[in-house]
Order: structure tokens, then sequence, then C-alpha cells
């Protein structure tokens, strides 16, 4: 691919007092200005939200400029699915610079979602399968029985994020917890207890993104290196995979759509897994984190159990994965979520990331988002 990302924006993930659509035009703003650029600028826009309004109608803030601006929303995907919408419009010539945005407020405990929405029959929400923290505890299960791995590495996996998460200045959970105490913790859904979820929050992301002509433009502004966006693919569930929000299943279960996503987007970069110096990977719960390593190709099924307990997770380790904390330490503003692993991982190409630096020089990174009903998007970056 030859888009590059050229500014960052963030607004803080937790619980604020002000509007998600405010927290996105703070994250828009300040990418805009990390890039050197202003709204006026920007040639294509691309963002979206699951309950906070819609994003286009930031312009009534940003500026009424005529920009081309896309909705969009596909649940814990509505960030990589902004981010490919302006990543394609470069591609094709439409646009020299772009904008992907994402944000969110969300109501305090569980997601609330009506079957109807998912094609789904009341019976579905009736038996509780419509509360994620069911379907994911039964999915996880059955994962740890078939491939022989011990609960006992979930609480190891939310303390790490924890810990990530104690020295990241956005994060939301600041406090490390050692991983008996998570263990320990109320059970939500055997076998995850409380401490081992995220929990729906509040924040907003935004990425800039341009051209080869355009970053080479702007490179004379600003003092840290565009990061490239090597590859970004998004897929949806086949027929047979074990899905959120999928009432059945069939004989024989098939890979799900992050296996698809994520070898595509390799493939497209051309390098593999055992490349990337750095990874964001979606944790809803902690046996999500366990899940996609194996799903993404960073080792085979079963041997989670090796990464784990040898520390190559870790900030120093072979392969520093979710090193912000990920959204146990950050909750899960959906909108923004996406957005917020592409930052995470550009802000370490570029050695920006502060008290969790990766040591060395990482040049490679890789992302991956999962979300209902049955999505994935993954992205290769380097610098």
């Amino acid at each position: 691919m030859t888009v590059s990302i050229v500014g960052v924006g963030l607004h803080p993930f937790g619980r604020h007092d002000i509007s998600g659509r405010e927290m996105g035009l703070v994250a828009a703003r300040a990418a805009l200005r990390d890039a050197g650029l202003e709204w006026s600028d920007v040639q294509f826009a691309a963002g979206g939200s699951r309950d906070s309004g819609h994003a286009a109608a930031l312009v009534s803030e940003l500026g009424l400029s005529g920009v081309p601006f896309i909705g969009v929303y596909n649940g814990c995907g509505t960030g990589g699915s902004a981010l490919l919408t302006a990543t394609q419009a470069i591609e094709s010539g439409a646009a020299d610079i772009a904008l992907a945005v994402g944000f969110d407020k969300h109501a305090r405990g569980a997601f609330g979602s009506n079957p109807a929405d998912y094609g789904l029959p009341a019976w579905y929400a009736e038996a509780g399968m419509m509360v994620t923290t069911q379907f994911f505890a039964l999915k996880l299960q059955r994962y740890l029985h078939d491939h022989g791995l011990d609960a006992g590495l979930l609480a190891e996996i939310a303390a790490k994020a924890l810990r990530n998460g104690s020295i990241t200045p956005h994060a939301w959970r600041r406090k490390p917890i050692p991983a008996a105490d998570i263990a320990a913790a109320p059970m939500v859904n055997d076998p995850l207890t409380s401490y081992m979820f995220c929990s729906p929050s509040e924040g907003g992301a935004a990425v800039v993104l341009a051209s080869p002509a355009a970053a080479a433009r702007l490179a004379t502004r600003v003092a840290v290196p565009a990061v490239s966006v090597r590859a970004i693919s998004f897929r949806t569930r086949q027929f047979g995979t074990f899905e959120v929000f999928n009432p059945s299943l069939s004989d024989e279960i098939t890979p799900g759509p992050t296996v698809q996503a994520a070898a595509a987007a390799f493939e497209a970069a051309g390098i593999g897994p055992s490349d990337i110096d750095v990874a964001q990977l979606q944790d809803t719960e902690a046996g999500a984190e366990l899940m996609h390593l194996a799903e993404c190709g960073f080792c085979e099924h079963g041997e989670q159990d090796r990464l784990i307990r040898d520390g190559d997770l870790e900030i120093g380790g072979r392969i520093p994965v979710n090193t912000d904390g990920g959204l146990i330490a950050n909750g899960e503003p959906i909108g923004a979520s996406g957005l917020r692993q592409v930052i995470e991982c550009v802000l370490q190409l570029q050695r920006r990331a502060g008290e969790r630096q990766v040591p060395g020089d990482p040049r490679t990174a890789f992302t991956q988002v999962y979300g209902a009903p049955g999505i994935s998007a993954c992205t290769v970056l380097a610098r």
C-alpha cells in the first residue's frame, strides 16, 4: 500500500463529563495538530460511533468545508472500517489527505443489544445469549478444553494489561492488580472473573492519512517519521464459525474471521507474524487475547502457555502485546477502540510511547479488532 499515517490524536478513555461527540472533536483536532494540518486541508473523512451520534455531524464544529465524510458503523470494527475507508480513498486517488475518527460514550454496565438488529429471534435474548459475557465464557471454556490450556493463564493476561495500563496516561484503569487477586475476584461467567473483562467506556481516537506526495511535503513540518499502512484487511464470518450473536453451530467449527483477516493482511504486507515487533489484539476479555494470539499466527493453538509464562508478551518481551493495556485497561468506547490500537502502534514505531516504549528499534506493528456479529479488521504498519 502507499498510504502513510502522518498524525494521531486521542481523547483519554474512561468516564468524562463531556459528550462522546466532543471527545471525537478533541481527538480529530489533536490528530490534525500532530500532522501540522488544518481541517481545511482534509479532502476525505470517515468515522463512526455506536451510541454518540453521527460522526459526519462533526463538520458542524470542524468546519463546513464540503468535505466528503462517510459515516460507518461495524460494531467493535468501526474504527477499522473508518481506517479502511479513508485508506481506500487515498489509494483510489480521490484524496491526498484523509481523516479517520471514532468516538463513543456508553452507559454503565454490559452492552445492551436488540436481537432483531442482528436477524435473531427474541428467544436468543431471553436465553441470555445477547449478554456478551455469557458468549465469551462459553467459547473460552471450549477453547481451553480443546487445546489443554490452564484457566490460570487468564489472570496472567489481565494482570499484564493492568500493569501496562498503569503506565499509560490515557488509560482508564491505572492500578496494577496481582494475578492472584484477579483470579480470586468475583466470578462473572466461568472461567472469567470481574477483572478479566473490559468495560464499556468513553473516548475518542483519530488518525490523519496521506498519499506519498502529501506525506513527503509534510515531512518538512514535523519531527517524527510517518508510519506506513502496509496492509489493512477486513473480513466477516464464514459458515461454521463460532461467533458472538450466532444462534447455531455446525458439526465442524471452521476458522473465524480473524484468521482470514490476519492472513490476508500479512500476505498483502509481504511479511509474517514473526516479523512483527509490537501488536495490539482485541481483549474484550482475557480469553479473547489468548485465542487471537493463535488466530493471528503468533503461535499455534495451545502454545499460548509458553508465551505467557516466558514473558514474551510483556513490553520487553519478544512480541509485546497490548502495550497500552488494551481494552481491559482502557475500556471500550466502540467507535474509538480500533483506532486506539493503531495509534498505540504508531506511537511505538515513532518511539513516542513514553514509559511503555518497547525497547530496541521497533519497525513493524500489527493490530486486530474483533466484534459482533463475527467481523475482524487487521492492519500491518511499518516505519
